[in-house]
């Protein structure tokens, strides 16, 4: 009787290991069937197809998979761009504003000027076109992708958003939200990353979809392992235990990395990412909560000296905090060295005094009662959002920079000043500390008020939405090709930039709303 069980469940366990390896090989099998089927319509489909095929497969997160016959569609689109508007049926506001968003998003210049054929004598955009919902939503999100000089698509800006906002009272609640959404969310604005599942609905029913919702389960297994992997590396450095009262938030930290560098293949590259991410959260806090002015001299020259052997005078939990930034930064080092062959050892030491020197100057301004000048503040201010720290340290894990020279390019870049810029107005206009958190920041929305006799908060935050449109119009130019800077690379930077408004949109609590549900979402 024993033995005859012993077989039973010996027979079964056998059964069950064929079955999931048969179930395994039936995903697989249909996944690559699935694969080919969206390859070829991509091949044989009709312009106005390929290319929305190309944005869907973009916002489903999938578009990795087909990377080779989507730079075929866009460069033969670019050139028919450039040459004439040969549409199928002639040009439609849609396509040709979709044509122009995504050659912008993957680096091609477009003239602002294939929009002039939507205009009249007058200079006006043709009045029927306000009719056009689906038209106008899409020039909206073209007028996103503007850069320093398009005066065309800054009027396209205003006319389909005020075109968009007269018609909404006029639709029916699907219609109205979705309205609604392209106006607050633009996809220029918002990481793919966090909106996938939102596209997986919009694309129901399609083989699109179904390989989107294979895709996505695979990644957020990825990611939920990466999250692990950053908890234990955070607890096992134990900073979190001696700084009781600074941000603890390993998730928070590595929704950056996870939402710049999408690609699968890229783990190692977001672990190690997030590292200094959790490095420049705890050091703003140093500087913001824990050190006297003092202390917080030693260590900013302890940085700087970048010598263990310096570091007596400073309190154990100051001392600790300076032991792990040399430790890190020396580990991420070594392995960037193995994998390309040049040690940025010396790039990222400077990028963290830099850093460190400038939280010192705003901790002098609080100490003293210094109230700076709004630009002073703002140049300063760049520096201390730690965002060419993050920037230095993603250059080099992704291979940017083999030698001196070639390495040299990151300093001093466009695309980390305006990332940079972005980032200190977003922060400023949340203004919101952490809930355990006493210590002051500046703010460029106080210091310009205060500069300028008569202006309102209001005045002053439309002025610093003013600019941060500004500085968008400058990064888009920036990304685009040819540039200096890798693909990968110069992709990241721009959802960085996209990541900001979600991760500094402070309610009236002080939580970040848009950030919790996005992550209720994801995980």
């Amino acid at each position: 009787m024993t033995i005859n069980k012993c077989v039973t469940r010996q027979d079964t366990q056998t059964t069950l290991i064929h079955t999931g390896i048969s179930s395994k090989k039936g995903e697989s099998i249909k996944k690559s069937e699935q694969l080919e089927e969206v390859r070829s319509l991509l091949n044989n489909g009709s312009s106005k197809t390929k290319l929305e095929m190309v944005d869907a497969l973009q916002k489903l997160c999938i578009n990795h998979y087909f990377q080779e016959e989507i730079d075929s569609i866009l460069k033969m689109f670019h050139t028919r761009m450039s040459n004439s508007l040969d549409y199928d049926h002639g040009p439609s506001l849609y396509e040709v504003s979709l044509n122009f968003r995504i050659l912008r998003q993957q680096g091609y210049y477009v003239p602002d000027d294939v929009f002039s054929i939507f205009k009249q004598k007058d200079g006006k955009f043709k009045g029927e076109l306000a009719e056009d919902v689906k038209g106008l939503m899409a020039l909206y999100e073209a007028s996103q992708l503007s850069i320093e000089g398009d005066h065309v698509i800054e009027e396209a800006a205003y006319f389909s958003s005020h075109g968009l906002i007269k018609k909404i009272p006029f639709l029916d609640q699907d219609e109205a939200t979705m309205v609604n959404d392209t106006l607050q969310h633009s996809y220029q604005r918002t990481s793919p990353t966090f909106m996938v599942k939102k596209f997986i609905k919009h694309y129901t029913g399609t083989t699109m979809s179904e390989l989107a919702l294979l895709e996505l389960a695979k990644v957020q297994s990825l990611h939920r392992t990466e999250v692990d992997i950053i908890s234990r590396w955070w607890k096992d450095l134990g900073l979190a235990q001696e700084f009781k009262d600074a941000r603890n938030q390993p998730l928070h930290w590595y929704l950056w990395p996870m939402a710049s560098l999408t690609d699968p293949s890229l783990s190692e590259q977001r672990i190690d990412l997030t590292k200094p991410i959790a490095l420049v959260f705890l050091i703003d806090d140093i500087y913001d909560v824990y050190g006297t002015l003092d202390e917080l001299i030693l260590f900013t020259e302890a940085v700087k000296r970048w010598d263990s052997n310096t570091l007596e005078q400073l309190p154990y939990n100051l001392r600790i905090c300076v032991e792990a930034l040399y430790k890190v930064t020396q580990e991420i080092s070594d392995k960037i060295y193995k994998k390309y062959g040049f040690n940025p050892n010396e790039f990222l030491k400077q990028a963290w005094t830099n850093l460190c020197e400038a939280f010192l100057v705003e901790a002098k301004w609080f100490a003293l009662g210094h109230m700076p000048m709004a630009d002073d503040y703002l140049t300063n201010g760049m520096v201390s959002t730690g965002a060419h720290v993050v920037i230095v340290h993603l250059f080099f894990l992704l291979g940017g920079g083999t030698s001196k020279e070639s390495a040299i390019i990151i300093n001093d870049n466009k695309i980390s000043s305006c990332l940079a810029k972005i980032l200190r107005l977003w922060d400023d206009l949340g203004s919101a500390k952490d809930v355990n958190q006493d210590g002051q920041d500046g703010s460029y929305v106080t210091y310009y008020v205060k500069e300028n006799e008569g202006c309102s908060i209001q005045n002053a935050r439309d002025h610093v939405m003013t600019m941060i449109t500004n500085t968008w119009k400058q990064l888009n130019k920036e990304c685009l090709s040819p540039n200096q800077f890798s693909d990968t690379f110069t992709k990241a930077c721009q959802t960085l930039a996209r990541m900001i408004p979600l991760m500094y949109n402070y309610d009236e609590n002080h939580s970040l709303p848009l950030m919790e549900d996005y992550i209720k979402s994801m995980f």
